[in-house]
């Protein structure tokens, strides 16, 4: 009869006893009692100083000094072009919002002596289509490393009906950041299109402005900040579904709009009717034309915004829409100007891209002609760029220059005056 084998411990090689015995943890693994708490604790070991490390750089990131406001501006400087105002109000606002945020994380506690309660300050950009609001807010965000995102308000209505609920807004938040709750708590929120949620008028109406004034009215609990329950994928909230917790005090809202036709409730506000012979018709014409500098809340509130709504959107800033020097500066000097993008494509085929500047002008002048604004340069420069960018890569050549007549046959071409028009 052969003599049965006694079990070693494949981790120490400790043969099986009643006080120590060895459990087959894999085929082929068998590991003694002694060397699985052995395993156990180097574990737990592990788990401590991760978690120390992870809090002690959460503690670091909380009390790192935030940029000063003129910081925020010379970064915002490299990326927008013009749009001075509208900068210094923003990264005032941007700083002071977060400043509060790190002065309450590092004194851990409130200064009992100290009985001043900062309330932070939602900021509301109103300009022409085209303009930069977008851009300056997601420049702030890649400026500071916060969760990000922007959501579009027209697609919010009262919850019940057809469309997304507001809480949706915070969804989009949570998946920015991996559904990192506290990161998520200290985002920033772009609302786009904040105006076509304004009421569609004072008349009463026997059916209800479920996108329009039902959607501000829930959006008031918000941008004050409480305690909202987050559906974690969007969408309708179910009574079984388990919902994510979010206190949205330190979160930073931004609001943008075109408000347009907001220019004829600020030229009845202002009366700009000059009677007389002594008046200067080409001022007249140049006020006329920057009447949205001068926008006030009250406008906002003529244009639909309830009362509730533009006292928790405290800061109020405007764009100046867009002169033919911002454009021409915008296709050349930002970080992430158009002809880089276009001139880094070509690189990476070994190609090396050349604007002239007469093809520039023409760029520009198309720009302005159509009232296209920034994003317009965009669709001009593609128009003229997408044969030689379908060309270009299968022949040997190392050089590709874009003139003015080139650009002016291309744009010819595609029709794009026509289209333009249309």
């Amino acid at each position: 009869m052969a003599k049965k084998t006694s079990t070693r411990c494949t981790m120490c090689g400790q043969t099986a006893t009643a006080a120590n015995p060895v459990v087959a943890v894999l085929p082929g693994l068998d590991l003694c009692t002694e060397c699985i708490q052995f395993i156990d604790e180097a574990r737990d070991n592990q788990l401590r100083a991760t978690r120390k490390t992870d809090e002690a750089e959460a503690a670091e990131e909380k009390c790192r000094p935030i940029p000063k406001p003129k910081e925020i501006n010379d970064f915002l400087n490299q990326y927008v072009i013009g749009q001075d105002e509208a900068k210094k109000f923003l990264s005032v606002a941007v700083y002071n919002h977060y400043k509060r945020i790190r002065q309450m994380d590092c004194a851990g506690k409130k200064d009992a002596a100290d009985d001043v309660d900062i309330e932070k300050s939602n900021i509301v950009m109103v300009g022409p289509t085209g303009t930069g609001k977008t851009l300056l807010a997601k420049s702030i965000a890649r400026l500071l490393d916060v969760p990000f995102t922007i959501v579009d308000a027209t697609v919010l209505t009262e919850a019940g009906y057809v469309g997304e609920d507001i809480e949706s807004l915070l969804t989009r938040l949570l998946q920015a950041c991996d559904y990192d709750v506290e990161r998520a708590q200290r985002g920033i929120v772009f609302i786009d299109e904040i105006d076509k949620i304004a009421r569609k008028g004072d008349n009463p109406s026997i059916t209800r402005d479920v996108s329009g004034e039902g959607v501000q009215q829930g959006l008031l609990k918000l941008l004050e900040g409480s305690v909202v329950l987050v559906p974690p994928q969007g969408g309708r909230k179910h009574p079984d579904q388990k919902m994510i917790p979010v206190d949205t005090k330190n979160i930073l809202f931004i609001c943008g709009g075109a408000f347009d036709g907001i220019e004829r409730k600020i030229a009845a506000r202002l009366n700009h009717r000059i009677v007389g012979y002594g008046h200067d018709a080409s001022k007249k014409k140049h006020e006329r034309e920057n009447l949205m500098r001068y926008v006030q809340p009250q406008d906002l509130k003529s244009f639909g915004l309830i009362p509730e709504i533009i006292g928790r959107l405290p800061i109020l800033t405007s764009l100046n829409p867009l002169d033919r020097d911002a454009l021409r500066r915008i296709l050349t000097e930002p970080k992430n100007a158009i002809t880089r993008q276009y001139t880094r494509l070509f690189e990476l085929d070994g190609v090396k891209l050349e604007f002239t500047d007469d093809a520039l002008d023409l760029i520009v002048d198309k720009a302005v002609e159509f009232k296209l604004g920034a994003r317009g340069l965009r669709t001009i420069v593609e128009t003229i760029m997408v044969d030689a960018m379908y060309e270009v890569p299968s022949n040997p050549v190392k050089t590709f220059t874009v003139d003015a007549d080139y650009a002016r046959c291309k744009l010819e071409e595609a029709h794009f005056a026509d289209s333009v028009a249309l």
